[in-house]
């Protein structure tokens, strides 16, 4: 079952007619026995990086994520989604990330139109899971002022004043900057990409 996690202000409604569309089995969790439970995990953001991380502490669940994590279970974020797998965010930088990779999620620069929003081109890197079946520059929505830079993990990056990790994938995890589920048929290839993913 792939479990969809509502930490109270995620983008749950598009995902979840996005999983629909597909005709995908899902159920939304709250907490780390539904996280347990799952064979895929999917988390979504929308917001701001400090509150989606204190309700994430408030829930209880930062251990349960790397637990599962750890173990094997194919993890997809969404945009506030990728970002939290790192240390920590320039947008709050009292908070603390999951931590599960190193570095900071970075501001577009001074002078940059913010948020970017809107239709951009993916310029994909390499061999991908999570991106197999695209173009080599498929167009995807994106909806954000802070971008994790671009790093080895990238499966693709975007240029936007500079050039960023657009999606990211090793191993079981997986993360986009972009909104597949607002991307069309681009966004349902990905997603069905994952679900389709071996557990």
């Amino acid at each position: 079952m792939i479990a969809v996690f509502d930490y109270g202000a995620g983008n749950l409604r598009s995902v979840e007619n996005t999983l629909g569309e597909l005709a995908s089995e899902y159920t939304l969790v709250r907490d780390s026995e539904g996280l347990r439970q799952a064979s895929k995990i999917i988390l979504p953001g929308v917001g701001h990086f400090g509150q989606m991380m204190r309700a994430l502490d408030a829930l209880a669940v930062r251990e349960t994520f790397l637990e599962r994590i750890g173990a094997g279970v194919p993890f997809l974020g969404i945009c506030l989604g990728l970002q939290a797998l790192f240390e920590a965010s320039e947008e709050a930088p009292e908070a603390r990330g999951l931590g599960l990779y190193e570095g900071v999620v970075r501001r577009f620069p001074a002078g940059a139109r913010v948020p970017h929003m809107g239709w951009n081109e993916l310029e994909v890197r390499r061999d991908s899971r999570l991106l197999r079946g695209l173009d080599a520059r498929p167009f995807v929505y994106f909806a954000h002022s802070y971008y994790v830079p671009e790093n080895a993990r990238a499966a693709a990056t975007c240029t936007y004043e500079v050039r960023y990790t657009a999606a990211l994938e090793a191993g079981n995890v997986f993360g986009v900057q972009f909104h597949p589920e607002k991307s069309g048929p681009v966004g349902l290839k990905i997603v069905r990409n994952f679900v389709e993913l071996p557990c």
